[in-house]
């Protein structure tokens, strides 16, 4: 195990985390929800909000850790600020001379895996990082990497608002000033909680709404009580576009069936991405053999998509009936596309 190294510029890093107030401070929610946030999109167990002190690390927010501080000798956020533009990751802490007898790893929380992105100021002092963490060593793909870069970001940004938010605290006296400051504070964290809610909704390489949003979607839905049919698309063959020709060519062609989707079904109704190759697709006020035609027709145009490769969709539908739940609706659209892979792909089968 080696300890952190202090950063060159630690007088005045530690100057800055004194500047922003925000230590010893009280759980917040704005907090809170970006840790749960971070842990849902990365699948983790932990995530933590961590500001480095001048001997200990103390935690901001925490999901899945117990404790709400530890010494920064033991701290893999003390290690993250030593590059404060670059995201730290430890795919397996055992294999890490850093931390491979750490505390922290060979007992609770018994962290393996590590990515932490520094937490800035204004001025671009380190004052911790945001992390999330695992007990078994694995990696983050693109998505949560820019995923987890964007909540830090956002926690960034918390941190310094906290800082305006206590300092428009001593000009009372300049009334106007004082009104004006807190409107704008008020804006910015209205901004903030919109853009955190945008992000757990929205699916980050395409665009369109995520699981998450169609559930929503789909409760809605079955609560109204009105008549309904659940659509899953899946590209076929898919694994041999991403192996024989890359994952980037492989994200392209999820935009370009995701962007034909949304052209071809907004008006109708709801589609999202369900993950990996899998999309799904909500017909309000629409029964199956209506739903399956429409289908039809998006199948049909996926297939002339100008892509440059052979392209084409598999599609399962089924209907809600009155007081089924929107998930068993789903697992027989879900049936009905296996049904339809069975079948030799390339078409629309209703369960």
């Amino acid at each position: 195990m080696l300890r952190p190294e202090r950063p060159a510029n630690e007088a005045q890093r530690l100057a800055a985390l004194q500047r922003a107030r925000v230590l010893d401070t009280p759980h917040e929610a704005t907090f809170d929800d970006l840790v749960r946030i971070a842990a849902a999109i990365c699948d983790v167990p932990m995530a933590i909000v961590s500001l480095v002190d001048a001997e200990r690390q103390w935690l901001k927010a925490r999901i899945g850790v117990d404790v709400s501080e530890t010494s920064r000798n033991d701290s893999f956020c003390a290690h993250a600020i030593l590059d404060p533009e670059t995201m730290m990751v430890v795919p397996d802490a055992f294999d890490d001379p850093r931390f491979h007898e750490n505390p922290l790893v060979v007992g609770a929380p018994y962290i393996r895996f590590y990515a932490g992105v520094p937490l800035l100021d204004p001025q671009g002092f380190p004052l911790g990082s945001f992390c999330v963490m695992d007990r078994r060593p694995r990696e983050l793909d693109d998505d949560q990497n820019h995923a987890l870069t964007a909540l830090a970001r956002q926690a960034s940004r918390l941190i310094d608002l906290h800082r305006l938010g206590l300092e428009l605290g001593h000009h009372l006296s300049e009334r106007d000033w004082y009104e004006q400051q807190l409107q704008q504070y008020q804006t910015e964290l209205e901004r903030q909680n919109a853009d955190l809610t945008e992000l757990t909704r929205t699916d980050p390489l395409t665009g369109l709404p995520n699981r998450r949003a169609f559930s929503q979607a789909l409760d809605e839905v079955t609560e109204a009580g009105v008549p309904y049919a659940v659509a899953i698309c899946d590209i076929d063959h898919f694994k041999t576009i991403n192996d024989v020709h890359g994952h980037p060519e492989g994200d392209r062609v999820l935009c370009a069936v995701a962007a034909a989707l949304r052209d071809q079904h907004a008006a109708r109704g709801r589609v999202a991405r369900f993950g990996g190759e899998e999309f799904v697709l909500l017909f309000p006020a629409t029964g199956r053999e209506p739903a399956a035609m429409q289908c039809e027709r998006l199948r049909e145009a996926i297939a002339h998509l100008p892509v440059g490769l052979p392209l084409t969709v598999s599609i399962g539908v089924a209907e809600g009936a009155p007081g089924e739940h929107g998930e068993a609706v789903v697992a027989r659209a879900d049936a009905a596309l296996y049904s339809a892979k069975r079948g030799g792909r390339n078409q629309v089968a209703v369960g």
